[in-house]
């Protein structure tokens, strides 16, 4: 027996999303990161936890619209690429105008930090006072086996702001990579099976003619 196309399929499961994973990250790392590193009073501080919530918010919005309009999942997705977009834009201008060091894509320590796959800013904030040390963020998943046991609550995001926003581009470039291939799957399904009027037509014709 064949399966009937349902009218409203599975959607809004975004949680389960590594785009969404990754980027709520990169929001939860801005966060800390202007807290104690950009001044309250500066509009940049705003307009770079704005971006990065939009990153977030976005994903999860186009993946609830996803039931009943594929276009609006497609364009709130694209709009949650371009805010990452300008976050990183932020990030890379804090860089330049301290003349800090953006990490070239070969560097070892953007790589090592990819693969440790942190999931909390707890992780990537124990990861760069490793890197600090001259660990370069080996050991353990958390890092504490190269770390003492005092907080570090005050030190990775205030005293090493050069690795820490490098980290945090590290994590944007992911989101947005992952993002891009979202849209370019979203784009395939949305030219093959077009939006929520073709699919009521094929459940509608489907139904009559059973």
């Amino acid at each position: 027996m064949v399966e009937r196309e349902a009218l409203i399929p599975k959607h809004g499961c975004y949680r389960n999303l590594k785009s969404f994973q990754v980027a709520q990250l990169a929001y939860d790392l801005t966060v800390r990161f202007c807290e104690r590193y950009v001044d309250r009073f500066s509009p940049t501080r705003d307009q770079m936890v704005q971006a990065a919530r939009s990153g977030v918010q976005n994903i999860a919005e186009g993946s609830q619209a996803s039931g009943t309009s594929r276009k609006t999942e497609l364009k709130l997705t694209n709009v949650a690429r371009a805010s990452l977009e300008e976050l990183r834009l932020d990030y890379e201008d804090f860089l330049r105008q301290r003349r800090l060091a953006i990490w070239a894509r070969e560097d070892p320590r953007r790589v090592n930090l990819i693969a440790r796959r942190c999931t909390t800013a707890d992780d990537v904030a124990w990861w760069v006072k490793a890197v600090h040390d001259g660990h370069n963020g080996q050991g353990g998943r958390h890092g504490r086996n190269e770390l003492s046991t005092g907080s570090t609550s005050s030190t990775p995001f205030t005293t090493f702001p050069e690795i820490a926003v490098n980290a945090a581009l590290v994590l944007i470039a992911v989101a947005c990579s992952l993002l891009d291939r979202q849209i370019a799957a979203q784009s395939e399904v949305f030219e093959n099976e077009g939006g929520f009027t073709e699919r009521m037509y094929r459940v509608r014709t489907s139904r009559r003619k059973s």
